[in-house]
């Protein structure tokens, strides 16, 4: 073939697009007339601009199709416009993944995007134990802030909050001069259960909680057991059962349920997933959800209105409370340290947690106590 000669496949095509020229601010200096200098001023909101050269330069970029380098964006503004989010999974490796958590993730994304911020899903080495592994990531990434998720690594979390860069927990209490966290009501929405089961005239409640480090895990217990004193009725000790919020432990729990002298006449869960567990015990026991036992979940997961009978639960707002974390990222990026302050030092925390209610959303797992299920194994209660 001639030297120069397009072959028919390029001349289709036209210039390869990994060619083309990149239009750098020197480009656009030049074809506004003005200095590098000023164009990376008025990109970058300067006051010392004037109005009009700052609309001469965006117009001008915007037509030559300039992109600014995120880089240097970074070490002009001090920001990068980057979230980092720390996720551990490894609690949850024997059993796959949790669906809460999943849309949890769904929200913040989407409430970053609509701020104007990336997000960065790290990964630190598992086998990495050191205390500053978090502090080290969001160093090496240039990050303006840190969310963090289902995280038991409590000295790595201690240290990124001491060290003064915004971090906010998503269902994960943490609390400093820039760090707080955000989550659902979760004793208002364990009351809520309560309060519903009662009404339909359940005296026996058990309850299967989530693990009892976890934040949802303790203050839903705490909800149940305040609701339950405020109406009245005993909790027994055997009528307490602590799951992972998962399957397996809901029908493990459930299994122990069933096996005592009394059983109740009504569970509240405190995950989905555990509910749907409890509620297969149940029937394969010969006995009806919610004829013999009603069953309350929460969280709202897409499975509990597909399980039938579907699932009475407390639904957590998760666009909420990923609007909710990144309103209040911004609030603590925006904030200076004072001088004189200190982590340790008690009541200096500026930013209290953010709350969401929940939504309690009836369905057929939950209905009025049966005179098979008040009489079953009543003897002595």
């Amino acid at each position: 073939m001639a030297s120069g000669q397009e072959t028919p496949e390029r001349s289709r095509r036209g210039p390869a697009r990994g060619l083309e020229p990149v239009v750098d601010l020197r480009a656009v200096a030049r074809s506004s007339g003005v200095s590098a200098a000023t164009v990376s001023r008025a990109l970058n909101g300067r006051p010392e601009v004037s109005d009009a050269t700052r609309a001469h330069v965006t117009e001008t970029a915007r037509r030559l199709g300039y992109q600014p380098n995120q880089q240097a964006r970074t070490l002009v503004r001090r920001r990068s416009d980057t979230i980092g989010l720390i996720w551990s999974t490894s609690y949850v490796e024997t059993e796959g993944r949790q669906p809460f958590l999943q849309d949890l993730l769904v929200g913040l994304k989407m409430a970053l995007a609509e701020a104007g911020y990336h997000l960065m899903l790290l990964s630190p080495q598992v086998e990495d134990h050191s205390p500053d592994k978090f502090i080290r990531a969001a160093v090496q990434h240039s990050l303006d802030g840190v969310a963090l998720m289902a995280i038991d690594e409590h000295e790595a979390v201690d240290a990124l909050v001491a060290s003064g860069r915004p971090c906010v927990g998503l269902d994960l209490p943490v609390s400093g001069l820039r760090s707080s966290y955000v989550s659902s009501d979760n004793r208002a929405g364990a009351a809520a259960a309560v309060s519903h089961l009662y009404e339909l005239g359940h005296r026996r409640i058990a309850m299967i909680s989530g693990p009892m480090w976890m934040l949802p895990g303790a203050e839903r217990v705490d909800g149940f057991r305040a609701a339950m004193a405020a109406l009245g009725l005993d909790v027994p000790a055997d009528y307490m059962e602590e799951g992972d919020f998962f399957l397996e432990s809901g029908r493990a729990c459930m299994r122990r349920l069933l096996a005592l002298d009394v059983v109740p006449t009504a569970v509240f869960v405190a995950g989905d997933q555990m509910a749907v567990g409890a509620m297969h015990v149940i029937q394969d026991a010969g006995l009806d959800v919610p004829g013999d036992i009603s069953i309350v979940g929460y969280d709202d997961v897409e499975i509990a209105a597909l399980v039938r009978p579907a699932l009475t639960t407390v639904a957590q707002d998760y666009l909420g409370m990923g609007h909710a974390a990144v309103a209040l990222l911004a609030e603590l990026m925006e904030y200076e340290i004072p001088a004189t302050g200190s982590a340790d030092e008690p009541g200096q925390f500026p930013f209290p947690p953010r709350l969401l209610p929940g939504k309690f959303t009836i369905r057929e797992s939950s209905g009025p106590v049966a005179a098979r299920a008040r009489g079953r194994r009543s003897a002595g209660h």
